[in-house]
């Protein structure tokens, strides 16, 4: 079953998992970024919890606890370079763990205009190396690893088979909300979007390695298409993509298509593409309901061994990134999204990782804090 078993230890009995930890945090001013991006979305998310959820609420696992029950040997804990380069090509690879890291953050997190005058960056103000947020964006991967494997430890069976057919029931498959990940914008041989590696690709590609699953769904449901993902995906018979996202909105905007290149994102398609237009917004998820049995329908009557949602928040009529404006979703209706791809995907028992992905500014906690109040309550 490769270097990894799916044996997990006795403790390991709940399978609603709640993954987060305070190394994950990106703490964007200590490296002089100024984007809107809150570290405290997470922590906001789970105190919500612990006030709403009676009797007290499921344990928070960290990436350490969650590697001990799943019995991960002490030198595979980590992302390593043969892993990443399963997703991304050889020369962006060494470019990361070499003298080319720091140009590959500038670049992915737009730091820099055309005339090479800095953006929402000051390095004056910087406490850390921008090299050292590498660091920190494997262990945002390697999260996103361990939660797909937390919901793989509650499968029926042990191994990845995708020959069991799809079927209404009322089993309770493994489902792990990560507080984190969700870096679907990373591409083949660069970052962009803010995502220097696309951790969900990664994640999958070393399950499929290790013999942990055959086959995959991932569905984005970030206000931005799932662009790198699609690219990354594309021709990968073990990964079906869905993905609905604003019509006009980055990277489908006029400028960046513009210079979009034939056969890389965002001109690559997922396997569903759900473009939603500001007057689409009303049916936003009737929408999403018949996309996902399209994905079903892709399926050949199978099953995936797991799903993969990217639950991103900037949808939400609240969130303060200009490039979301396109898609302002009320609250309810993020609610209501989250939990149509949640009952599609339980009442198939089909296993669920969550990534907490995009979403900007002091509200961006709000949509996942209700959908998991409502997925968590007994």
């Amino acid at each position: 079953m490769g270097r990894n078993d799916a044996q997990v230890s006795d403790a390991f009995l709940d399978p609603m998992i709640l993954l987060y930890d305070p190394a994950l945090d990106m703490r964007f001013p200590d490296y002089g970024i100024q984007i809107p991006i809150r570290d405290r979305r997470a922590l906001a998310v789970l105190e919500y919890l612990k006030k709403k959820i009676i009797p007290p609420m499921r344990p928070v696992h960290s990436l350490a606890s969650a590697a001990d029950m799943l019995s991960i040997p002490e030198g595979d804990r980590h992302i390593s370079r043969e892993d990443i380069a399963r997703a991304h090509d050889a020369n962006f690879v060494a470019a990361l763990f070499g003298e080319g890291l720091e140009k590959e953050l500038i670049k992915t997190y737009e730091l820099m205009d055309e005339q090479g005058r800095f953006r929402r960056y000051s390095p004056g103000d910087a406490v850390r190396p921008l090299s050292e947020l590498f660091t920190t964006i494997r262990a945002q991967v390697w999260g996103t690893y361990l939660a797909c494997r937390l919901a793989l430890a509650h499968r029926s069976k042990p191994s990845g088979v995708s020959s069991e057919p799809l079927s209404t029931n009322n089993s309770n498959p493994g489902f792990c909300y990560y507080l984190g990940g969700g870096m679907h914008h990373a591409r083949y041989d660069s970052g962009a979007g803010f995502c220097l590696l696309n951790d969900i690709i990664i994640a999958a590609r070393r399950l499929k390695a290790e013999g942990l699953i055959s086959s995959i769904w991932i569905i984005d449901l970030d206000a931005h298409k799932g662009d790198g993902t699609a690219e990354l995906a594309s021709g990968d018979p073990c990964i079906l993509t869905l993905s609905i996202h604003m019509a006009l909105g980055w990277p489908l905007d006029p400028e960046t298509l513009a210079h979009a290149v034939p056969s890389r994102a965002p001109l690559v398609a997922s396997d569903v593409d759900i473009p939603v237009s500001k007057e689409d917004q009303a049916s936003y998820v009737s929408r999403l309901a018949s996309g996902l049995l399209q994905l079903e329908m892709l399926s050949g009557g199978k099953k995936p061994d797991l799903a993969i949602v990217v639950d991103g928040a900037d949808p939400y009529e609240k969130d303060e990134l200009p490039s979301s404006v396109d898609l302002q979703l009320p609250l309810d209706t993020c609610v209501k999204r989250d939990m149509t791809v949640f009952s599609f995907l339980r009442d198939r028992a089909i296993p669920s990782t969550w990534l907490l992905a995009g979403g900007y500014g002091d509200y961006a906690w709000e949509p996942p804090a209700h959908f998991l109040t409502k997925v968590l309550t007994p």
